[in-house]
């Protein structure tokens, strides 16, 4: 219960590593609202956990203010969030992606942190506490070829969790980042194109543990930078990633 008594926001919460960290977040104590674009598989979750389901698109603006309305005003008050919601695009020479996907890549990994920060900083720093965990990858510090635009809103999301950990910590707000490797997720066959045995396996074999990161150990992450045991930790991008990055 290392959690106990915290409200939580998790965006992209519904599925993946974000349904990991709710289901985690839940089981150490925190209620947590589950934002998601996929309103149906949050209230499913939402069930589950005891937790709120919020239709939420993190590239609105209108959105995101919703978001932390209506979690302040159900539960008094935001003391985590997790940046969780992402988007990737498939492999592909960084000249040919298009002008549109490349805006929504930088609307959902990137603008999204905004918007979230200027909604439910000014609270944290009202309630002089918080923790903010940003999902980074380890694509932003070991970039592989022809994801080059998800490597860099990536690499975005590290100096951003950064900068943010300088700024905040005098008001007693932490922000770290967890920089997952492919995990066997809804995202991974974007990153690998097509999803066959001998792709996973040229994948795996860049991974000196020999499996793909899951949402457990992610959600394992992100509740210990979040709990007080990680009081004295901001401003990290803690690579799990079995080894990926050596």
């Amino acid at each position: 219960m290392r959690l106990q008594g915290k409200i939580a926001i998790v965006t992209g919460g519904a599925s993946g590593f974000g349904e990991g960290i709710v289901r985690r977040f839940a089981k150490e104590g925190a209620r947590v609202a589950i934002a998601d674009l996929n309103e149906d598989a949050a209230q499913k979750l939402a069930k589950d956990v005891e937790g709120l389901a919020i239709r939420t698109d993190v590239s609105r603006g209108s959105d995101v203010k919703a978001l932390a309305r209506t979690v302040v005003d159900k539960w008094g008050g935001i003391d985590l969030l997790v940046n969780n919601a992402g988007i990737g695009h498939k492999p592909q020479p960084l000249d040919t992606l298009p002008e549109e996907a490349f805006d929504r890549i930088l609307a959902v990994n990137a603008k999204s942190v905004f918007l979230t920060a200027r909604e439910i900083v000014p609270r944290m720093k009202a309630a002089k506490r918080g923790a903010i965990v940003n999902i980074a990858s380890t694509g932003g510090v070991s970039p592989r070829p022809n994801l080059t635009w998800y490597n860099a809103s990536k690499g975005w999301m590290i100096t951003a969790t950064r900068a943010m950990a300088v700024e905040l910590a005098p008001f007693g707000i932490r922000v770290n980042a967890i920089n997952p490797v492919a995990g066997d997720t809804p995202l991974l066959a974007t990153f690998m194109g097509e999803d066959t045995p001998e792709i996973r396996a040229k994948f795996l074999a860049s991974i000196p543990i020999g499996r793909f990161s899951t949402p457990e150990d992610i959600a394992a992450t992100a509740c210990f930078l979040c709990s007080d045991e990680a009081s004295m930790i901001t401003g990290v991008a803690l690579e799990v990633d079995g080894g990926r990055c050596i």
